[in-house]
């Protein structure tokens, strides 16, 4: 599959180099929010916005623009399919696990975690699977998820903790942290039944790893579990993210058909809205089923 988008972060001197060279190529520049500079020739756009500062390119032409402009006279190195030199760690069998839900007062908290080896994670990065926080439609997600289910080799286990449960939960360990822990040691068992000799499990880092590890029980007694900033970049963790997600989104369309109501994401004034209308319609009752009670907004329902 071609390559459509790339995002690299500069120096303020490649930023400067940068236009420089858009503007020896012909391109033509345009005005847009959060921008340095944007410009676009043909069937390619080139947005530099000022936080990182970053480039983002969209397109058909993407992936010759990174190969023969972007990487040898900006970027200085080669990294467009040498992943497997640059980051070998990719390409070695592991699991990466991420969740989603954990910021959304109504809906379940769903973990999910994918095994990956060379071809796999090939496979995804070749696929285009990213972080799913950086996939805005919930038709994409679901097409995304669809792709990595499908892909040869790969091995994946999600749990979907549903709100009753999850209040359960929270009620018991009084701390988000030491609940995500728990879950993501059931997910991570799941999936070392199908794939005991796995050696290395990653996710982002949310914990003292200590917690996770004391949250395993004996398949996961051996395997290393690494947490670090930024995980998503891992091809398994961006998967995962994006089984994570389909599952939410799909649990959050599934009641919102039940109860005749659009029930919204996140924690915002609309959602805050919505529970309100909720709760006269259904009584508090309803909210320990739907959503997260420790969130502030539940504390005038309780």
């Amino acid at each position: 599959m071609p390559l459509t988008t790339y995002t690299s972060e500069l120096t303020a001197n490649q930023v400067s180099a940068l236009k420089d060279l858009l503007e020896r190529e012909n391109f033509e520049f345009k005005e847009k929010p959060h921008t340095i500079y944007a410009a676009s020739k043909g069937k390619l756009q080139v947005s530099v916005y000022s936080k990182g500062p970053k480039v983002l390119l969209q397109g058909k032409e993407t992936e010759d623009f990174v190969r023969f402009f972007l990487e040898p006279e900006i970027l200085g190195e080669a990294r467009l399919g040498y992943e497997e030199v640059n980051h070998p760690e990719m390409f070695e069998p592991h699991i990466g696990i991420d969740e989603s839900g954990k910021g959304d007062f109504f809906g379940p908290l769903v973990i999910a975690a994918v095994y990956v080896d060379p071809d796999v994670s090939r496979a995804l990065m070749d696929g285009g699977i990213r972080d799913s926080k950086r996939v805005t439609s919930d038709a994409k997600i679901r097409t995304l998820a669809g792709q990595i289910k499908g892909t040869r080799g790969l091995r994946y286990e999600i749990v979907t903790i549903g709100p009753e449960r999850y209040n359960q939960l929270y009620g018991k360990f009084r701390n988000l942290n030491k609940l995500l822990a728990w879950g993501h040691a059931r997910v991570l068992e799941n999936l070392l039944e199908k794939v005991p000799d796995c050696p290395r499990a990653l996710s982002d880092q949310f914990a003292n790893p200590r917690e996770l590890k004391g949250a395993l029980m004996e398949r996961g007694t051996t395997i290393t579990l690494e947490q670090r900033p930024r995980a998503e970049s891992d091809p398994a963790v961006a998967a995962a993210s994006i089984l994570a997600r389909a599952a939410f989104i799909d649990w959050i369309s599934r009641k919102s058909d039940e109860l005749d109501c659009i029930i919204p994401k996140g924690a915002s004034r609309q959602v805050t809205e919505t529970a309100a209308t909720l709760v006269d319609v259904h009584s508090t009752d309803i909210l320990e089923k739907i959503a997260k009670l420790h969130f502030k907004i539940a504390d005038p329902y309780r």
